[in-house]
Parts: structure tokens; sequence; C-alpha cells
């Protein structure tokens, strides 16, 4: 492949200059589109966003193969997370990075565009290739919400992957770990704090209490726990009677997931009881966790266009979640690899370019190769 990188990079940019920040995909949403039914394509775009607040849709494209080959769903998501508007792009010796204190955007952009160059260059030389389909994923950054409210039964291929890694290529990620959601509130007793506080409860006090009974952070190898923020009370002359404290507890294994989350929940029934007030101890099952067979299509696809770019390969077992591990749910085999960019969800955010320019070629490969 003769990769046209002036038109690869100009593509990326005009992307990244859109402003597609989590709830707020719409124009990128409308960008893609366009750019599909320019080209003579239907764009299957449902309305998922109005299920949790977002202006935008999940983007299909299907298209038809024209050698034989099993089918393959390539993968990239819409939107970003913030600072994300107003970027502005600008190539700093071997790196795109973001010209201002922006993040840049290729995650996720690079994936779609790499996905957008590799297609075009088989359009424009009439190349074969096999029967492919094109997701485009809103709200991935907020809790995969997109892909949760996709409809899976529009996509018939199952087997899937997502250029949504950070790193160099040749890295394959082979599985993500299940997360669960805590939100708990606790709930004590009003008093004033300098005339008769031993009526009040501290709701403050009573989560300090929970919270130093937990074993938190890395818990194993597969288990991690996180309390990522804690909110409440006000003047000082009162006893907080409220407080909440969010919370997440992710692990390869569901089983020690569940045995975190009710130790956590324990430690929180435990600090309530001791002071006399109460808990509310909520739990949101917001993604399972996926594992990709080295047997399936999609891990072989990888693996031998990695081969045929001459890149080493490696595989990684990842500690976060993403579209991979909703659509691994749903029965589709998903394999997720790199892009060439670093430090993302910060403004030091940069892609290398030449590793981006050989992630595209991969995947042109895993479009026209018979594995």
């Amino acid at each position: 492949m003769e990769l046209n990188k002036k038109r690869l990079l100009d593509t990326l940019c005009e992307m990244i200059r859109i402003d597609s920040v989590s709830l707020h995909e719409k124009e990128m949403a409308d960008w893609i589109e366009t750019y599909f039914k320019n080209r003579g394509f239907d764009v299957y775009r449902d309305e998922a966003g109005k299920n949790f607040g977002s202006n935008g849709g999940n983007l299909l494209i299907h298209v038809p193969g024209t050698m034989e080959g099993e089918a393959l769903c390539f993968n990239a998501h819409i939107d970003t997370v913030s600072p994300g508007n107003g970027i502005e792009p600008v190539v700093d010796g071997e790196f795109l990075v973001s010209k201002g204190d922006t993040i840049l955007a290729a995650d996720d952009k690079s994936g779609i565009a790499a996905i957008l160059e590799a297609y075009e260059y088989i359009r424009e030389n009439n190349i074969p290739h096999r029967e492919m389909y094109f997701l485009f994923t809103i709200c991935e950054e907020q809790n995969m919400m997109g892909s949760k409210n996709f409809d899976v039964s529009k996509l018939p291929c199952k087997n899937m992957v997502s250029i949504d890694g950070a790193g160099k290529p040749g890295v394959i990620v082979t599985a993500a770990p299940a997360k669960d959601g805590i939100v708990a509130t606790f709930k004590g007793k009003k008093a004033h704090a300098g005339i008769e506080p031993e009526k009040g409860i501290n709701a403050i006090t009573m989560a300090s209490k929970a919270i130093a009974k937990m074993t938190l952070g890395r818990i194993d190898a597969e288990t991690t726990a996180n309390i990522g923020r804690i909110e409440g009370g006000g003047q000082t002359n009162v006893v907080t009677d409220e407080v909440f404290f969010t919370a997440e507890v992710r692990s390869h294994s569901m089983e020690k997931l569940k045995n975190q989350v009710e130790s956590m929940k324990k430690a929180c029934e435990e600090a309530a009881a001791e002071m006399g007030g109460q808990v509310d101890f909520a739990v949101s099952h917001d993604c399972p966790c996926f594992v990709l067979s080295q047997e399936s299509f999609a891990f072989k696809a990888c693996m031998a266009a990695y081969e045929k770019e001459g890149i080493p390969t490696s595989t990684l077992i990842g500690g976060g979640g993403g579209d991979c591990n909703i659509f691994a749910g749903s029965g589709i085999t998903c394999a997720c690899i790199a892009s060439g960019m670093y430090d993302v969800h910060s403004s030091n955010e940069r892609l290398n370019l030449e590793e981006f320019y050989t992630t595209t070629r991969v995947v042109y490969t895993m479009m026209t190769e018979k594995f």
C-alpha cells in the first residue's frame, strides 16, 4: 500500500477540529454520515443518544465484499473527553499535538482516520476486499453508553477490530476487566456544631470510618478499587447530615469483583451502624469483562496483518474498559489494537505519526488479505 500520508493527515486534522465532546457528537456524526453518503453508501444512524442525553447517534456502514473471506467489523468512537473544544492540531517533529491546552483527540479520531484512509485507498484503486462493517460509536468515554444502546441485531458480523488502543502498533489487547460503579450515600443527623454537637450524627465522619475499613487500590493481579469523589456538608457550624462518595471496582474475575464490592458495602454498613446512621449503597454493573481467544478470527487477522507489515507483536491484558467490553458481552469477538497515541485524556496527548501511518497500513491489510 502506497499510503497517501498527506490526505490521511489532512482528514485526521479536519476531524480533530470538529468538537465532539461526549454528549455533543452530532456535528462529528454528521461529518461521517456525509463522508460515506458522498461515496454512495447507505448509512444506518440510530437514535441511541436520546436515551442518555447525547445529541449524536451511532453510525453503521456496510461494505459488501469483492473477494472471499470472513467479514470484519472495524470500530472506533467519535466522542472525546474534555477539554476537547477548539482543538488546533499541529505537527511537532515526529508527533501530532495540540497547539493549546486541550487534548489532541487522537483518542479516537486516529482510529476513524485509519479506517477511512485504508478504505479510500481500496476504493480508488479498485482493490478486492473482504465484506466489512464500519461502526462508529458515541459516548464511549462516558461509560460506553453509545455501544450499550446500540442494537447489535443490526450487525450480523461477529468479528470486530477496534482501533482504540494507546501505544505503538503490534499490541493486541486480549482482555479487559469488568467494572462496577458504586454510589454510597451516608445519612446522619443535623445539629448545631457549637451548641449541641452530641445530638448530631456526622455523615462525613461516618463515610471516613467506612473508607478507613476498606482495602483500596491494587487488590490483586486481577482487581482494583478506587474512591473517585466524596461530596457533602455545608457550614462549619452544622453537623453534616448527608455525604456521598463514588467509587469503582474492576476485575478480570467476576467472583473477585463481587467479593470486593461486598467488602466495601460491609464496611459502609458497619460504619453506619457504629454511629447510628444509615447508608444507601447503590451498585451499577457498568461493563462485563472480555477475553479474546487466540484461536479467534479477529485475533488471527490482527496477528497476520502485523506479521505481513513486519511488526513485532505482543498481547496485553488491559486494565481499562471500552466498547470491546460491551460488544463482547453481546457475543461479538473483539480485538483492540493501538494507533500510536500516547498520554491520552491529557493536554500532553500526542500521536506518533509514523506509528499512525503503520496502523493504517495494518488496517488496510486486514481489509484486503485472506487469512
